[in-house]
Formats: C-alpha cells, structure tokens, sequence
C-alpha cells in the first residue's frame, strides 16, 4: 500500500475562473480535507489567484486537479503540467480536450458504432424548423463546451429553439442541438480500469439539472440501479468502451440515457467529476465499499505509475 510520504508534495487545483467555479471550490475542498486525513503533505490552490507562476512557487510533487470546466478539465490546464513536468490526476491532454467538446466526442462514438443521439450545430442564421424536422420535439440544446448543464434548455417547441440557442450562446459560441431521449438516466464511473455500479438519478422536475445536481435533496439516486445484472454489465462495458474511445484514463464518469426500448445512449463523458456531498463517483465508489478518503488516495496514487503513451 502507497505511503503518504512516497506521494511528496501534493497541490489540490481548485476555484479557477470557469462557469463551474463554485462546484469545484467545494470539491477541491472536500479532496483537501481527505488527503489531509491520510497524512499527505498537501496544500490547496486557487489558480484565479496566482495562475500557473503561483502553482510552481508552491513546488508540487503531483497535482489533484479540482478544477471543472474550461481552463481545469480541457487539456490546457494538463498541457501546462505536460510542459513542467509535473504529474497530475486523470486523464491526458488529448481525452480531456476532447471529453470536454461534446460534439467532438460524439463525432469519435459514432465513428466506432457507439450509439449517441443525434445532434446538429447551430448559430444564430440557423434553419430553425429544419432542425425540428430532422432532430423532432422535444429536443435538447446545450453549449458544447461546459459541464454542470449550465445553458442547457430542453425545447418543447419551434418558438423555444431560437431562445435556447440564444441561452446556451451566453457560455458557449459552439451550441448544439441533439435528439431528446425519454427514458431513465444513468450514471457509470471508472476507477482505474474498474468499472462502478451504475446510478440511475431520479429527478421529480424530469430535468437534472444545476440545481438539481449540487443543491437540491430531492434527486433520488438509486443504487443498486434497478437493472439486472445482465443488463448492467452491458452499461457497463459500454461505458468502458466509451471512456477508453476517446482516450480517457484514472478516473471518469459516462452518462446515459435509456429508452423505452431498453437501448442505451450515451451522452457525454466528464474527465474531472466533481468531488461535492452530491457527487456521484464518490457514490459508486461508497457502494463499492471504497470510502471518500481511500477514493481520493486511489485517484492520487494512480500519479505514480506512468501515464498511458
């Protein structure tokens, strides 16, 4: 078992100047506190203060990285750490680019035959009743590049899209349409190659959104998820496969829809989770029989092997 002391200097990166600000100061905290539990050398830091000049004056071992959205999750934030040679937790530069640009990632799903809805790209000259004739109603509309589903509008009608393009405009100048699946919502999180029982979230709104991610007490999440083990397997390797597609390593999560069929759809992958008392890895993890504080650790250690080519 990892020692603290063979781990060094550990710098837990959270806060930054993304939209996803205040989720990452309360999971960056909660990871601060846990390495400190476990006897790590640890210090956490805001990079809205002092950027990457300040994150090399603390002289890190290895870095947590807390931070969620553009500038943590991305690939800018792991190519600066590429550049000083500091090992860092998650995935690479080129899965966190790419699991961060939903279009991008869905563009690789469906290369490999993986099954992801529909989606169009739109802007502001976009024909609106053509995309309702090829994506139908309802559908959703989201900026291609945040997390949290900040801007993201489910559209009922033809008079909604223009003002849902506009909402998800205001975080994002990439926006894009994708066909809207009815059905239960399902979460898997990835452990170093181990795939997690899955979470169906159960929301008394339909939507799961901000609120209902970070602040509500209402969104019930179903562990065990309710499917046989049949079926959870498939999720499973599903969601494994669509982690390792794009690239992605240490930890993760993929979120799923699934129908009135019983089909499964993939929707995103998010290379960074969030690490808050709502957060869904450490919920799989706990079912497990991993607790918070070893989570965190297990994330940490995984700095210590060498990274995928």
């Amino acid at each position: 078992m990892t020692q603290a002391s063979e781990l060094g200097r550990v710098v837990v990166l959270y806060g930054g100047n993304s939209a996803e600000r205040e989720v990452s100061l309360r999971s960056g905290a909660a990871v601060l506190a846990a390495l400190e539990r476990s006897g790590v050398d640890v210090i956490g830091y805001d990079p809205a203060d002092g950027g990457l000049v300040g994150l090399e004056a603390l002289a890190p071992d290895r870095v947590f990285i807390a931070l969620h959205g553009r500038g943590g999750e991305d690939g800018t934030l792991q190519g600066a750490l590429e550049l000083l040679g500091i090992p860092y937790t998650g995935s690479g530069v080129l899965a966190s680019a790419l699991g961060m640009d939903k279009q991008r990632t869905k563009l690789v799903w469906q290369a490999l035959g993986l099954p992801t809805p529909e989606s169009l790209m739109l802007d502001a000259d976009a024909d609106w009743d053509d995309i309702v004739a090829r994506l139908g109603l309802p559908l959703i509309v989201k900026p291609v590049h945040e997390g949290s589903t900040l801007g993201i509008s489910i559209v009922d009608s033809r008079e909604a899209l223009r003002a849902a393009y506009h909402e998800a405009a205001r975080f994002d100048a990439r926006v894009m349409a994708e066909r809207f699946i009815r059905g239960e919502e399902y979460t898997v999180s990835l452990l170093g190659g181990r795939v997690l029982p899955a979470i169906r979230v159960e929301v008394p709104s339909g939507f799961y959104d901000y609120e209902a991610k970070y602040n509500s007490n209402d969104t019930r999440y179903h562990l065990p998820c309710g499917l046989d083990s049949a079926q959870e397997a498939a999720l499973g390797a599903l969601c494994r496969q669509a982690f390792e597609a794009v690239g992605g390593e240490g930890w993760g999560r993929v979120d799923v829809m699934r129908d009135g069929d019983g089909r499964f759809w993939l929707i995103e992958v998010n290379t960074a989770p969030g690490m808050t008392d709502h957060s869904l890895v450490p919920q799989a993890a706990a079912y497990s029989g991993i607790d918070f504080d070893t989570l965190v650790l297990r994330i940490l250690t995984a700095t210590l092997e060498p990274r995928q080519a």
